[in-house]
């Protein structure tokens, strides 16, 4: 998982989980589920449910399809600078 060029984690390892049923989204119920998973840098990534969190990554709280985990991320995810950035910046013009 990279936490360094802004982008997120593409997700293509299958783990095997699946859902049983129909998604509540209509999507194939044999697509994988992902987290969405956040650093102390707050920024984010998907990984495969059922997998070992890797170390310094905790999950958002959503879960979902590749796609559903993506959409959330663009949806909160509205500034790409690392959390120490931020506040270096901020010092900065105070």
């Amino acid at each position: 998982m990279s936490s360094n060029n802004g982008s997120t984690n593409n997700g293509d390892t299958n783990n095997g989980s699946t859902n049983s049923g129909a998604n509540a989204d209509g999507a194939n119920a044999n697509e994988p589920t992902f987290l969405v998973v956040r650093n102390a840098e707050e920024q984010y990534s998907i990984w495969p449910a059922g997998r070992e969190m890797p170390a310094g990554w905790d999950p958002d709280g959503t879960v979902g399809t590749k796609d559903a985990c993506l959409a959330h991320i663009a949806e909160v995810w509205t500034d790409m600078r690392p959390l120490s950035l931020r506040r270096r910046m901020e010092r900065s013009h105070a």
